[in-house]
């Protein structure tokens, strides 16, 4: 019922300030107000557990880590909304805690750093049905950015002497590594590579 109502009410200004909006424009935008409304929701709900748990400064280190590569990494996303909510509880309630109190030789991680970073420059930017990247030079800017961002991670796994921040760098890229790999596509049988489905053109 609220969601309904924030959307409907969000359509409703767009509708009065832009009235030459047609459907298709109007349906991306409930797309979009839509997202909004499920990500901030989610969000309520992680940090409102996190913050009981103790571990909620842990948890926006992660998330902001982590959404840093997905911002042009991109990946997969859950075809329902409650499975998108328990998937990110699981992670970015679980994994800090790893964060804060697990214990990995240095060496392991730059290995696994740089492991990370190969499949990063191998997947990245990885495409959903909803968006598919059909414009091949987004797709390498993309792709440079996610590599530079994970570049970055490595060289401060190796400078930072934090032990909590190293295991967050890790972390986030095993995350958004996994999100963009063709095997968790293919584990849950969704369609990898959608812009080979268009034209290629601008997105």
């Amino acid at each position: 019922m609220v969601k309904k109502l924030f959307i409907n009410r969000g359509l409703s200004l767009i509708k009065e300030y832009y009235p030459e909006y047609d459907e298709k424009t109007i349906d991306r935008i409930r797309y979009g107000i839509e997202a909004v409304y499920l990500t901030f929701t989610k969000i309520i709900v992680i940090f409102g557990i996190a913050f009981f748990m103790g571990i909620f400064r842990e948890s926006i280190i992660l998330l902001l880590l982590f959404n840093v590569l997905r911002t042009t990494g991109f990946g997969l996303h859950a075809s329902k909304s409650w499975m998108c909510l328990a998937a990110s509880s699981l992670i970015f309630l679980c994994c800090p805690l790893l964060c804060m109190y697990i214990t990995i030789p240095r060496y392991i991680i730059i290995l696994l750093e740089i492991v990370l970073l190969i499949n990063l420059y191998l997947y990245a930017p990885s495409d959903t049905v909803k968006r598919p990247l059909k414009n091949k030079k987004k797709r390498l800017i993309y792709k440079v950015l996610t590599c530079i961002t994970g570049g970055v991670y490595l060289l401060l796994s190796v400078i930072l002497d934090n032990g909590f921040l190293i295991n967050s760098l890790l972390f986030a890229m095993m995350i958004e590594t996994g999100l963009i790999h063709p095997l968790t596509y293919k584990i849950f049988n969704l369609p990898y590579r959608n812009r080979i489905r268009y034209v290629i053109g601008t997105v």
